[in-house]
């Protein structure tokens, strides 16, 4: 079970392995998400009123803009601003699930709750989330600029992109959209880690801990608190990515416009106006896809290498893994 469990303290994860852990999860469910990350951002950064059964815009159906994207800019393209993407990923699975499974162990010795109830889940996967999103918030801004960006690149590495938006927009443009993302990052990781707990215990228990039921148990329950989760927050996210492409004006070629907004009120009334409400949920599709194979690869991945790691450490106290093994 992810987050501190007193009944098994000795298998208690230590901050390296829990380190370790989210950094592999990050990297290997990013690789698996990415074409649909992309996707989605382009149908958010689209503006267009949205109001009438085909939007104008360029993107109007998930296979259409798969078709379109590869046409006009290589099967490369699903993977723009992979870079930044797997650098955010690595940092914020690490924060995210150290800081998680510290809360909770502080949860259960410092107060009257049990660390592995629902509630406790959702309050410090919130806080938890929170904490990732500040320490990863300018590799995101560079991942949706990256990813918005068509041919030919406006950036033609992380190094230039960094070096190029500090020096035309100022340090603060890294936190672009900060407002809607911890407005939404709260409740939204609150929900997963709240859900996941809710499936995991609603599911009979794998006969054997650790064995390959209980990892697709972690994906199953995984997905479900992912789409869960999205539903309630996106219009947020919407929000976030609007803000970080804000002055990206060499984006105008791929989304026909981009909107320059004063800051989160002024991005939801711009939206609200020349959209309509259904602008709030722009991407909608291919982010509820995206968000049922992220959460769900995420948990599944950490509990797995959680598992292996964990494994190695009582083998080592035990004696039982030889140092030849150990090398391999």
């Amino acid at each position: 079970m992810v987050g501190y469990d007193p009944q098994a303290q000795n298998a208690a994860p230590t901050p390296q392995e829990a380190a370790l852990a989210g950094s592999a999860a990050g990297i290997a469910t990013r690789a698996l998400i990415s074409p649909i990350d992309v996707i989605k951002i382009r149908f958010q950064l689209q503006i267009e009123c949205v109001s009438s059964r085909r939007p104008a815009g360029k993107y109007w159906g998930i296979l259409q803009a798969s078709r379109c994207i590869y046409s006009e800019e290589g099967l490369s393209a699903f993977w723009k601003g992979h870079t930044p993407a797997q650098l955010l990923s690595i940092c914020y699975g690490a924060v995210q699930f150290v800081s998680f499974e510290f809360l909770t162990k502080v949860a259960h010795k410092s107060t009257p709750y049990d660390s592995q109830t629902a509630g406790v889940h959702f309050v410090c996967g919130g806080l938890a989330a929170c904490s990732a999103t500040v320490a990863c918030q300018p590799l995101d801004t560079l991942r949706t600029r990256f990813a918005a960006q068509g041919e030919p690149k406006v950036y033609r590495s992380l190094r230039h992109a960094v070096s190029t938006m500090w020096r035309s927009e100022g340090p603060w443009t890294f936190y672009r959209g900060l407002s809607p993302t911890l407005l939404a990052v709260f409740p939204y990781a609150g929900m997963q880690f709240f859900f996941y707990n809710v499936f995991k215990k609603l599911l009979s228990p794998p006969s054997k801990a650790g064995d390959s039921g209980g990892f697709l148990r972690s994906l199953i329950c995984g997905s479900g608190a992912g789409m869960i989760s999205k539903t309630i927050t996106y219009p947020c996210d919407l929000f976030k990515k609007r803000l970080q492409v804000g002055g990206f004006e060499k984006a105008r070629v791929y989304f026909g416009q981009v909107r320059s907004y004063s800051g989160l009120t002024d991005c939801m009334v711009q939206v609200a106006k020349e959209e309509g409400f259904r602008g709030f949920f722009k991407g909608f599709s291919p982010s509820l896809l995206k968000a049922a194979l992220s959460t769900g690869f995420t948990f599944f991945w950490y509990e797995f290498f959680l598992s292996v790691t964990c494994n190695i450490r009582e083998k080592r106290k035990t004696g039982v893994l030889t140092k030849d093994q150990e090398r391999r």
